[in-house]
């Protein structure tokens, strides 16, 4: 009976997993209009923490990256970092997904001096479920290792940038394949003061 249960366990596991695209290019996203599913993920402390109660207390610009070891991620979350107060001042909190552990959100934040809040989603099942993942590169997962020193995730979310209302719904969006081009923090602005 064991043997049913882990060769069934180890089939499904496959099929799941080679639903995720191989390449950022294919991914099929959530749309404007599409609400975030629910979802469960972990703060720095290594707490598990619900997503949907997040997004309830104000609208939020929620940024999915592929991990504190990416230069241009770094970049992004420290162009976030110098515009919060004005992100705020619209009314608006900031919320940051990765699917690195939370040990490296910490490193993550210091680094980069960041006020607003990390999250792990270190399973990647939040970013599957938004169809933002696809698998992770041989040659990445030694990177990352190599640069972080911890099991990198299977799965990489394209860099996504969504503006939710506080009912979890998608009113804008932004999502680039080319994880070296990510959106302007000036049009950020402009694009949270038309809404």
């Amino acid at each position: 009976m064991k043997t049913i249960s882990l060769l069934l366990f180890m089939f499904v596991s496959s099929l799941v997993f080679s639903q995720v695209p191989e390449n950022p290019e294919d991914v099929s996203p959530l749309l404007v209009g599409e609400k975030i599913p629910e979802a469960i993920i972990t703060n720095l402390n290594g707490n598990d923490v619900s997503l949907q109660q997040i997004l309830k207390e104000k609208p939020t610009v929620l940024v999915f990256y592929r991990g504190g070891w990416c230069p241009y991620c770094s970049n992004q979350l420290s162009g976030l970092a110098e515009i919060e107060n004005e992100v705020l001042s619209e009314g608006f909190q900031i919320v940051a997904i990765s699917p690195d552990n939370h040990q490296m959100l910490s490193k993550t934040m210091a680094k980069d001096e960041i006020n607003y809040q990390l999250y792990s989603d270190k399973e990647a099942k939040l970013i599957q479920a938004v169809g933002i993942g696809f698998k992770t590169s041989e040659s990445n997962k030694k990177y990352i290792f190599n640069k972080t020193n911890f099991e990198p995730s299977e799965i990489l979310p394209v860099p996504t940038v969504m503006i939710l209302n506080t009912k979890g719904e998608i009113v804008f969006e932004y999502i680039n394949p080319n994880y070296k081009v990510r959106l302007d923090e000036k049009l950020l602005l402009a694009v949270l003061k038309a809404i």
